[in-house]
């Protein structure tokens, strides 16, 4: 009958076919009569139960959910495509052929722990578990996948502790070529993200009204910057400026409409120039993002508003403009010292003192 689905036979093949909710599946069934039934009685109970996913879902591999991934953030232009991209390297040489069906969370954590033995971060493990997250829920969504497994996460301390002091910046810039140094210099001021900088165009910048427009940000909001606000910005701009023009592989010169970059790239990756640079000026292992911890403090100190420095660094919360206002180890030390000073002038009663030494000689 219709409901219970059948058997047949092409060539030396037994298919099966049978409904759900109107619907006709085939699929091949085995090599012999009883397979092909015992197939589709595993069918019907599916169906039956509500575990029913279908051929076409169980043959997915987590290779191809990848790849709809990266098309599915083209589309949208994220912003986040370039690092995901890394992020998915190991993800594939693990996943690629794997069947999504069979992706559970135990096979998850064997992941992690072998990346983990090779000496990787449990900050960068979480952000390639998350990419794979990421492709299946999308999967999901798009009715590739009927559930997605629980994906456990590591604990990890990403409020990093890291800035900048006067001198320790004024050694790196020092150190880092003129490619990347005002790139440096921006941040240092500005706080803004290095993809904010990166992605930053001439026809965001108004040289005449002194203003600088940054369309999109992480946050999704867009937020203008002063130049004449600082005079090194009105300074490192009219640098940029003139430094706009690059040779072409053709020998012609070029125009780069991006304010920051190197032979007309826009500057993206620069990690080995920027650890060399930071071993150069003896700063430690510090990162760019110090850069932006580094001026939401230098505001503050400076009495800048809260609402006004997260205006121009960029920060939709309180909370976590709070994290990047972190102490340093003299200003701990400073703070002790004052108030030490302050308890050393305290008035004092030199009547207590004597009356109680008195009272302890007389008892």
């Amino acid at each position: 009958m219709r409901g219970d689905g059948r058997v047949f036979q092409r060539g030396p093949v037994w298919w099966i076919a049978y409904y759900r909710n109107g619907e006709e599946f085939r699929e091949r069934g085995g090599a012999t009569k009883s397979a092909a039934k015992k197939k589709l009685n595993q069918r019907r109970a599916e169906i039956e139960g509500g575990q029913f996913v279908g051929p076409e879902r169980e043959r997915v591999t987590v290779g191809e959910l990848l790849e709809a991934l990266v098309a599915h953030l083209e589309i949208k232009g994220a912003k986040s495509l370039v690092s995901l991209r890394s992020h998915l390297v190991p993800v594939r040489e693990w996943w690629s052929v794997t069947k999504a069906m069979d992706l559970t969370s135990v096979r998850v954590e064997r992941f992690q722990a072998e990346r983990l033995a090779a000496g990787k971060a449990a900050a960068t493990v979480n952000r390639e578990v998350g990419a794979l997250r990421q492709a299946l829920h999308l999967a999901r969504k798009q009715g590739r996948l009927l559930t997605v497994p629980y994906f456990p996460m590591l604990r990890e301390d990403n409020a990093r502790q890291g800035f900048f002091e006067a001198d320790e910046f004024d050694r790196l810039v020092a150190s880092l070529p003129e490619w990347l140094a005002d790139f440096a210099r921006f941040g240092y001021i500005t706080g803004w993200r290095k993809g904010e900088i990166a992605g930053l165009r001439w026809q965001d910048v108004d040289r005449t009204g002194m203003e600088v427009q940054l369309r999109t940000s992480k946050n999704g909001e867009g937020r203008s910057l002063p130049l004449d606000s600082h005079p090194d910005l009105i300074a490192l701009v009219e640098g940029r400026w003139a430094a706009r023009e690059f040779r072409r592989v053709d020998g012609a010169v070029g125009l780069s409409e991006f304010v920051f970059h190197r032979d007309g790239v826009p500057l993206r990756e620069f990690r080995k120039t920027w650890a060399s640079a930071c071993r150069a000026a003896g700063v430690g292992n510090k990162h760019f993002h110090d850069f932006r911890r580094t001026a939401a403090r230098n505001m503050v100190r400076a009495g800048v508003p809260q609402t006004v420095a997260m205006s121009i660094t960029g920060h939709k919360t309180v909370s976590m403009f709070n994290r990047y206002n972190i102490t340093s180890h003299d200003d701990r030390r400073e703070a002790l010292r004052r108030t030490a000073a302050h308890v050393a002038s305290a008035p004092r009663s030199a009547n207590k003192v004597i009356r109680m030494e008195a009272e302890r000689a007389t008892g």
